[in-house]
C-alpha cells in the first residue's frame, strides 16, 4: 500500500474510536441508563447457540444480527488502528473486548454472559476487519482508505449519538424500557 496515513488521520481515527466505545459500553454495559427486570438474573451459558439446538427453542436473530452489526466497527477500527499487528492478534483482541463486556455484564448484575454473544460479536468484528481490506484494496492506499473510512465512521458516530440521544429523550417513535 501507498501514501501511509498522515498523524492527523490517525488522531481522527483515534478519536473517533473512543466515541465508539462510549457508545457500545454506554450500549452493553449501562444499558443506556435504564433498569431492566432481567437484571438480578445472573446466568452463564457456555455453549454458543445452544437456545438454537433447543427442542422448542429458536435463536433470536434480531440480537444475533444486532450484536454482529453493532461490532463491526470495532473490526474497523482494530484494523486502522491495530494494523501493525498480526491477523490472530488483531481476532484476539476483538475476542477479548467481546469477553471484557460479557464479563462486565455478569459481574456488574446488567446481563448474563453468553457465549453466543463472544461468537456473534467477534464475527461482527471479523466483519469489519475484512471490510477494511476491501476498502484498502478499492482505494490502492491506506491514506486515501483510513480518510474514507474516518469519514464514514464520523458520519456513523454522530448519527448513533443523535439516535442514540433522541431514543433516551424519548423522542422517537420506539422505546427501549
Amino acid at each position: 500500500m501507498t501514501n501511509r496515513p498522515s498523524l492527523h488521520a490517525n488522531k481522527l481515527t483515534w478519536v473517533v474510536c473512543v466515541f465508539y466505545l462510549i457508545a457500545l459500553f454506554w450500549i452493553l454495559i449501562f444499558k443506556l441508563g435504564v433498569r431492566f427486570s432481567y437484571m438480578e438474573n445472573r446466568s452463564v451459558n457456555l455453549i454458543p447457540f445452544r437456545e438454537a439446538f433447543a427442542l422448542a427453542g429458536r435463536l433470536d436473530r434480531v440480537q444475533a444480527l444486532a450484536n454482529v452489526l453493532i461490532f463491526v466497527p470495532l473490526g474497523v477500527y482494530v484494523a486502522m488502528l491495530g494494523k501493525r499487528l498480526y491477523v490472530w492478534k488483531q481476532l484476539l483482541l476483538l475476542f477479548a473486548i467481546s469477553f471484557l463486556i460479557e464479563a462486565l455484564q455478569f459481574i456488574g448484575r446488567i446481563g448474563a454472559f453468553d457465549s453466543t454473544d463472544l461468537v456473534t460479536n467477534t464475527c461482527g468484528g471479523i466483519l469489519g476487519l475484512w471490510l477494511v481490506n476491501l476498502i484498502r484494496r478499492a482505494f490502492k492506499s491506506d491514506l486515501a482508505a483510513q480518510r474514507f473510512i474516518n469519514v464514514a465512521a464520523l458520519i456513523g458516530t454522530i448519527l448513533l449519538f443523535s439516535f442514540l440521544i433522541l431514543l433516551k429523550l424519548n423522542k422517537l417513535p420506539i422505546r427501549y424500557q
